[in-house]
């Protein structure tokens, strides 16, 4: 386990949108060993997942207003959300939902960047993001599956201020997939990445960004979705990057699974 505090620009929450929030609670508590706070009816019933009684990602009921239900968002840490408004516009994004406080936790935004994909950004004040990572039930990886990868490099440069280094051939532009990937680089640390998914997803599949945990058994946990009323998206597979699986919740949301290769 290691702890963790978002540098700017980097990933900070995520939360989901149930249309069953008590079988949610109950399915993440199985496969993450999660546990959950009183919903706050202030904040529509709100709550956080807690992990070793920490906050670790957040549950919402579905809200007709807010878009599809049965989705996980992701949040990047904005120290100022004006002036990541202006990032956004300036980079060929748009704003979905505009800097808005939430009590005292913080202000939240919700952007699109110009491949399509949803990614929300959080100024922190009492509600600081989780706080670990490495452990069973913990983040692993974010990644945004980018249908132009083009648009994403420039634009998540421009308003992250962050350095992107490309793995494989990158400017291959018939590659995709590992070849044609861009690590996320706060400083020396990454905890991000963009994926060239034009090919990998049918056209009516917009950009987006998804999110991996890590878990102690990739194949245990497999198996422990199935008999929950899950559905297996991605078996357990074997890459550099360590043994990956990609999941949905009896409600239909997607989430990935990680585990560290060997000697990590």
């Amino acid at each position: 386990m290691a702890e963790y505090a978002a540098p700017s620009g980097a990933p900070i929450w995520f939360d989901l949108m149930s249309s069953d929030t008590a079988r949610a609670e109950k399915f993440y508590g199985e496969i993450f060993g999660w546990e959950t706070e009183t919903p706050n009816e202030e904040f529509g019933g709100y709550r956080n997942f807690l992990k070793n009684g920490k906050p670790i990602a957040g549950l919402s009921p579905a809200m007709e207003e807010a878009g599809p239900p049965n989705i996980w968002s992701v949040y990047l840490h904005s120290e100022d959300a004006d002036a990541t408004v202006n990032a956004v516009e300036s980079a060929g994004g748009s704003v979905m939902v505009p800097p808005m406080p939430v009590g005292d936790e913080g202000r939240m935004m919700v952007a699109t960047d110009p491949a399509g994909a949803v990614i929300g950004f959080w100024q922190p004040k009492q509600h600081k993001g989780y706080s670990e990572f490495g452990d069973h039930g913990t983040p692993y990886w974010f990644e945004c599956q980018s249908k132009d990868y083009a648009k994403s490099l420039d634009f998540y440069r421009a308003v992250l201020g962050a350095r992107i280094e490309e793995v494989g051939t990158g400017g291959d532009p018939d590659a995709v997939g590992p070849d044609h990937y861009g690590q996320i680089f706060y400083g020396d640390e990454s905890y991000a990445g963009i994926m060239d998914a034009s090919k990998l997803f049918p056209e009516d599949v917009p950009s987006f960004w998804q999110i991996y945990i890590t878990v102690d058994d990739v194949a245990a946990t497999v198996k422990q979705v199935e008999s929950l009323g899950g559905e297996i998206v991605m078996p357990g597979e074997d890459t550099p990057y360590g043994t990956l699986a990609a999941i949905k919740d009896p409600m239909g949301a997607l989430i990935c699974l990680g585990h560290p290769p060997a000697g990590m």
